[in-house]
């Protein structure tokens, strides 16, 4: 079955790359970054951003599979190792914590001193990091065919500008949330990420274990 006539696998695909990518969670890393910066500054941030992220995971779409293959990486050992890579980021998640698979003290700091932080850190490794770029990769890798790649890249796409509306109101959403209100979605989107790593964890067993089956 083609992601093209699978209309649920749109969505739980849409709805994985929303959660792991969680820019709702990301607002109040993006306003103490930009902190300095004025209202313009920070809607220029949120554009590049957005185009930054939507740009990196299209281009795993459709060279992430070849690239397995360059390095011998069979699709069941990554589901493996990605859905151990993208469980840890959905316990930091759900502990309302972001994941140190994502970005490091020492990348913080530096993104401190930078005057464009619209791509590092914040395009990557914060949004993009290897937990979204493995989950695409994953399920671009049921893409049988041009049609299906292009509906990935659109649905991407379509994430790209919600994530470039979020970070673009990201003052009026945090100041509306507040802390409590950020940290619960960042625990929903969590839940769901976790549910989905155990699932990618099982699918790449069955495929190296067959015998875990029987």
């Amino acid at each position: 079955m083609t992601i093209a006539l699978d209309l649920s696998s749109q969505v739980k695909f849409m709805v994985g790359i929303f959660a792991i990518l969680n820019p709702v969670g990301a607002i109040p890393i993006f306003l103490s970054m930009a902190a300095d910066r004025n209202t313009q500054e920070m809607h220029v941030i949120a554009r590049k951003a957005a185009i930054a992220v939507t740009s990196i995971l299209i281009l795993s779409v459709w060279i992430g599979g070849g690239l397995l293959s360059f390095f011998g990486i069979g699709i069941p050992a990554f589901r493996i190792a990605g859905g151990m890579l993208v469980l840890m980021i959905a316990i930091a998640m759900f502990h309302a914590k972001t994941s140190p698979a994502s970005h490091t003290d020492a990348e913080k700091r530096e993104a401190e001193s930078k005057t464009d932080i619209a791509v590092v850190p914040l395009a990557i490794p914060l949004l993009a990091g290897p937990g979204a770029i493995s989950l695409v990769i994953v399920d671009a890798h049921q893409a049988t065919n041009l049609i299906d790649k292009i509906l990935l890249s659109g649905v991407i796409a379509a994430i790209g500008i919600i994530v470039w509306l979020v970070l673009r109101m990201a003052g009026p959403i945090g100041d509306r949330l507040g802390t409590t209100g950020l940290n619960i979605g960042t625990r929903i989107m969590g839940l769901l990420l976790a549910a989905m790593a155990v699932q990618f964890i099982a699918d790449g067993l069955i495929v190296l274990l067959p015998g875990l089956t029987h």
